[in-house]
């Protein structure tokens, strides 16, 4: 597929290494903090992946504060806090940004999106002009779902095409059913002038063939394809001798 550079939303991000006084203390000692250098993003897609403790989550929320976004997750909107768990890492990034701007932006963190779900029922109590939040999410209450559902609704229903889409670890609550579907869904979206930056540990997930994988090591970060990934052989090795793998797994 062609490149669409003009769905570049962000080009780069960069560490101000020189304004971070010690390496020793959250969120710098992080291996992707100690050695990070700059990441030039894909204009589709870049993953960000690695085991965990390498710091994928605290870099995506980084980037997302930076650019804009409410620390637990949602539209450049959503000013809610639950919680003041984030670190203050943004404050040492910088972001490159592409010519062109994003119509449409989204946030989206597994792991607070219970909270991002219960302020849009929060703001529809009072809202009185317009129609509600949760109809661009597809009308249904998004706690009176799965989490899969939920998810789902908000990658197929929320999410409208040339815009930005920070996504971490979006297939928490999926099926692999669901997630090839949300390949599939992604795949609708880039075509439609969007950008992604996803952190994810699934293979299906991170195997759209147009896009860049950046993997993070104790040792620092390096672009890989998708079957030099760690998550891949692991998943290729149970598959193809998974007696073999139990049986030196379980000794």
């Amino acid at each position: 597929m062609k490149l669409n550079r003009d769905s570049q939303y962000i080009r780069a991000v960069r560490l101000k290494r020189e304004q971070i006084s010690s390496f020793d203390t959250f969120p710098f000692h992080l291996p992707v903090i100690r050695n990070f250098k700059e990441i030039q993003f894909h204009p589709n897609i870049t993953y960000i992946i690695g085991e965990n403790g390498m710091g994928k989550s605290t870099l995506l929320e980084g980037i997302a504060i930076e650019f804009g976004f409410n620390p637990e997750g949602g539209t450049l909107n959503f000013n809610f806090a639950t919680y003041d768990t984030h670190s203050n890492l943004d404050q040492y990034l910088r972001l490159v940004k592409g010519i062109n701007r994003a119509r449409d932006h989204f946030f989206f963190r597994a792991e607070t999106f219970y909270n991002v779900a219960t302020n849009i029922e929060e703001m529809d109590q009072v809202l009185s002009y317009g129609g509600k939040v949760i109809d661009s999410y597809g009308g249904k209450s998004l706690h009176e779902q799965s989490h899969g559902e939920s998810f789902f609704a908000t990658f197929t229903k929320r999410f409208q095409g040339n815009g930005l889409y920070i996504l971490d670890e979006p297939e928490a609550a999926l099926s692999p059913l669901r997630q090839l579907s949300m390949l599939s869904r992604i795949n609708e979206l880039i075509h439609q002038g969007s950008q992604f930056i996803i952190s994810t540990h699934s293979p299906i997930i991170m195997a759209h063939p147009d896009a860049n994988i950046i993997e993070l090591t104790e040792n620092g970060m390096q672009e890989v394809r998708l079957e030099d990934t760690h998550h891949y052989s692991i998943m290729k090795q149970f598959f193809e001798d998974k007696d073999r793998l139990l049986h030196h797994l379980f000794q």
